[in-house]
């Protein structure tokens, strides 16, 4: 009995003084919910753009009312969606992820549609607007892989033995990442 608890003392001990990865766990936990964060200021961004944007084609575009109601509707979607930083689960992030690429579609055919009008293609605030959802969409690429980062040195940590034991102990489970989008993997075909 004697032997069992000095041995169960020098365990707790030997946990003790390595702190048993509580607090990097906890570090790195936080730094996936600041990335997050970033990740939702930028498609923030580019929800707060979305309007201007429609209003500017809209005075131009009477025919593309389809697809400006479209691109309208996907952004109520998109905006719906959110996700609570303490809940960054696989499938929450694909959730999440999933409006939002409905909602970069539904830009990029009203873009594609803009090009039938050569006096909305010239109008400067349009290409004002078309340069800074450019940079937005750059910027959402560059945040993206910032969270998928973090969330993959937060997962190999929680993952790793012995770690595991204690990220089981105190709650710590695997977080979701993004993932390229359904075709993506194909170059897209360009016809003239």
């Amino acid at each position: 009995m004697k032997r069992l608890l000095i041995a169960m003392l020098g365990l707790f001990a030997a946990l003790s003084f390595s702190s048993c990865g509580y607090n990097t766990m906890v570090s790195k936990d936080e730094n996936v919910k600041a990335k997050w964060a970033q990740v939702e200021n930028v498609y923030q961004r580019r929800a707060d753009l979305i309007p201007n944007l429609v209003s500017t084609v809209k005075g131009a575009a009477q025919h593309e009312q389809g697809t400006l109601t479209a691109v309208v509707e996907a952004r109520a979607e998109a905006t719906k969606v959110t996700v609570n930083a303490d809940n960054l689960s696989p499938e929450a992030v694909a959730e999440f992820q999933q409006k939002q690429d409905n909602l970069s579609q539904s830009i990029g055919r009203l873009l594609v549609s803009v090009e039938a009008y050569p006096d909305l293609k010239a109008n400067a605030n349009f290409q004002e607007l078309q340069a800074q959802l450019e940079g937005t969409e750059n910027r959402i690429s560059v945040e993206r892989k910032a969270f998928n980062d973090a969330v993959q040195d937060y997962n190999t940590t929680v993952r790793s033995f012995p770690n595991n034991i204690m990220a089981g102990i105190f709650g710590f489970k695997a977080k979701g990442t993004f993932q390229a989008a359904a075709g993506a993997d194909k170059a897209p075909t360009v016809q003239f």
